[in-house]
C-alpha cells in the first residue's frame, strides 16, 4: 500500500505524512462562530475534515481531533477588532450571549448528525479558555512582540517580519498588507497597520467581558485558537484544518502567536479546504446567495428548485477534490442525487450476491475489479481523493448490477475477490466517506416532520387562547429534549437540550 501523501498549504507541495508521534495523529480545525446558523459554505470543511478524520483512523492511527466554537470575540475580518459578533448579534435577537450561543451551538451540531459527521474528539469553546488566552498574552507581551494601548493588546507583525517569515502560508507580502489594510476604528492605537489585536478593551456597552491584567474586555479570534490547540494538541502538532479563506489573517496570525509563544510553527501539516461557488458566483450577504442548511433540507430558498437530503449533499461535496473549487447549482445537486442513489442500490445489490466459484471463470474480470479496489486505497493516499475513489467505485456499479441480472456466470469473479469487493464498498462507502442510504436517516425527517405538526397544533391552540394544550405540549417535548421558544416575530425556536 502507498504511503499517505497530504498537499502542506504551508510549503505549497505535497509531502509524505508522518505523524509526530507513530501511531498517533493530533488534528486541529477551527470550527463554527455560533452567531447564527450555518450556511452550505460551512458545510465543505467540517464534511472534509470528517472524512479526513475518519481515513486516519482506517489507517490506524489514533487521532485527537480537535474542533473549536467560537463563542467570543470573532473578529470577521482584518481590521474589525472593535466588533465581537457574538454580542452584537446578541443585541439584535434580544438574547443573553450564551442563550444565543447555545441555540445556535446546539443547531450545527444537528446539522452535523444530520450529515453523519462523527463528533470531535475535544470540543472546546472560547469563552471557556480565557485564562489560557491571557496566559499566552502575557507571554507575547514579555517576548517583546505585544504591546498594550489604552486596556488593548496588539500584535506586532513588523518587529516579528523582521526574524520570522510572516506571510509564508497565505503567500502575503508585508508591503502588499500596507496597501491593503482599511481605514478602520482602532487603527489609530497601533504602532503598524498590520498589527491584529490580542485583548480588546471591552467599552461601557458591550456585554460579553472579563478581567484581564489590561482592564475589562474580550479576546482576539486569533489567539483564543492559538490558546485552545496548544492545550489539546501540545506546542506542536500534525494537522491544522480549515477554509481557504482562514489562511489569511486567521492561520498566519496563528502561527506567529504559537512561534513566539512555543517556539515552534503549530502544525506540521497545513490543510485547506477550497470554496463553495453558487451559480458560478462567491457566497456572500451581498449577493444574498447565502443558503442556510435548514434551507438545504427544507428547499425553502429562491435559489432551490427543491430540498435535499443531507447525504445528497455530502455525496455533492465528496465528488470533488478538496482543493478544488466547488459549483453549487441545482441541476449539479440533483445530478449527485441520481448518483448517490445508484450507488447505494449497487452496494444493496452487492451486499445481497452469493459467493462465487472457487477459481474465477473470468481471469480479466477478476483482474480489473481487484485493481479498481487497489486504486481506491492509492487515490485516499494521494491527498484524500474522494473523487477519484468514487469514480472508481462507479466503474464498478456495471460488474454489480451484471452480477445480479446475471449476464456474467456466477463463479465470475472469485470467492475471494467479491469478499473483498464487498469488503471495499463496506469500508469506502460507511466507514472513510461516512455515507448513508436515505432511507436510513429517513425517520429522522419523519420525527421532524411531527415535531413541526406539533408546532403548528400549539400555534392554534394559542391563537383560540386554549393555553393548558399549548403549555402541555411545550412542557412535554422539554422533557423529550426539545426547548421551544416564542420568538417576537411570531416564529418558534427550537433547541435540542
Amino acid at each position: 500500500m502507498s504511503e499517505l501523501k497530504v498537499y502542506n498549504s504551508y510549503t505549497r507541495q505535497k509531502e509524505v505524512f508522518e505523524s509526530l508521534v507513530p501511531g498517533y495523529a493530533g488534528m486541529y480545525v477551527c470550527g463554527p462562530t455560533v452567531s447564527g446558523e450555518s450556511h452550505l459554505g460551512h458545510a465543505r470543511p467540517f464534511i472534509t475534515f470528517d472524512v479526513i478524520f475518519r481515513y486516519l483512523t482506517h489507517l490506524g492511527y489514533r487521532v485527537r481531533y480537535v474542533r473549536n466554537i467560537t463563542d467570543a470575540g470573532h473578529f470577521e475580518e482584518e481590521g474589525r477588532e472593535a466588533e465581537d459578533k457574538i454580542s452584537s448579534k446578541a443585541q439584535i435577537e434580544k438574547l443573553e450571549p450564551m442563550e444565543l450561543v447555545t441555540k445556535y451551538s446546539n443547531l450545527f451540531h444537528w446539522a452535523m448528525r444530520q450529515f453523519n459527521n462523527l463528533d470531535p474528539s475535544i470540543e472546546p469553546t472560547a469563552t471557556g479558555h480565557i485564562v489560557e488566552q491571557i496566559e499566552m498574552i502575557k507571554k507575547i507581551i514579555e517576548a517583546g512582540y505585544g504591546y498594550v494601548v489604552n486596556g488593548s493588546v496588539y500584535f506586532d507583525v513588523v518587529k516579528y517580519a523582521e526574524h520570522y517569515p510572516y506571510g509564508k502560508l497565505s503567500g502575503r507580502i508585508m508591503d502588499d498588507l500596507l496597501e491593503t489594510t482599511r481605514e478602520l476604528e482602532g487603527q489609530e492605537e497601533k504602532r503598524n497597520k498590520q498589527d491584529f489585536a490580542l485583548w480588546k478593551s471591552a467599552p461601557p456597552e458591550h456585554i460579553m467581558r472579563w478581567q484581564s491584567p489590561w482592564g475589562e474586555g474580550f479576546p482576539g479570534w486569533h489567539i483564543e485558537c492559538s490558546a485552545m490547540a496548544t492545550k489539546y494538541l501540545g506546542k506542536q502538532f500534525d494537522i491544522h484544518g480549515g477554509g481557504m479563506d482562514l489562511q489569511f489573517p486567521h492561520h498566519e496570525s496563528e502561527i506567529a502567536q504559537s512561534t513566539i509563544c512555543n517556539h515552534h510553527v503549530p502544525a506540521r501539516y497545513w490543510l485547506h479546504n477550497n470554496m463553495i461557488t453558487i451559480n458560478g458566483r462567491k457566497m456572500g450577504k451581498s449577493y444574498n446567495n447565502q443558503i442556510r442548511l435548514t434551507e438545504l433540507f427544507s428547499g425553502d430558498h429562491p435559489l432551490l428548485e427543491q430540498a435535499y437530503h443531507p447525504m445528497t449533499i455530502r455525496f455533492f461535496i465528496l465528488q470533488t477534490h478538496y482543493r478544488s473549487t466547488l459549483d453549487f447549482s441545482n441541476e449539479a445537486l440533483q445530478a449527485a442525487q441520481k448518483g448517490m442513489r445508484r450507488l447505494w442500490e449497487a452496494y444493496e445489490t452487492l451486499q445481497k450476491l452469493p459467493g462465487g466459484g472457487p477459481v474465477a471463470s473470468d481471469a480479466a474480470l477478476d483482474e480489473k475489479v481487484q485493481q479498481l479496489i487497489t486504486e481506491m486505497d492509492e487515490f485516499m493516499n494521494d491527498d484524500f481523493n474522494t473523487a477519484k475513489v468514487l469514480a472508481n467505485m462507479f466503474e464498478l456499479v456495471p460488474v454489480i448490477n451484471s452480477l445480479r441480472d446475471k449476464h456474467y456466470a456466477a463463479d465470475a469473479i472469485s470467492t475471494a475477490t467479491l469478499n473483498t469487493l464487498q469488503a471495499a464498498f463496506k469500508t469506502y462507502l460507511e466507514d472513510i466517506l461516512g455515507l448513508q442510504s436515505e432511507q436510513a436517516s429517513a425517520d429522522n425527517g419523519k420525527l421532524d416532520g411531527v415535531l413541526q405538526l406539533l408546532i403548528d397544533i400549539r400555534k392554534e391552540a394559542k391563537g383560540r387562547k386554549d393555553f393548558v394544550t399549548s403549555d402541555k405540549i411545550r412542557n412535554q417535548l422539554q422533557t423529550l429534549g426539545v426547548l421551544l421558544k416564542d420568538e417576537k416575530d411570531g416564529s418558534t425556536g427550537i433547541t435540542y437540550l
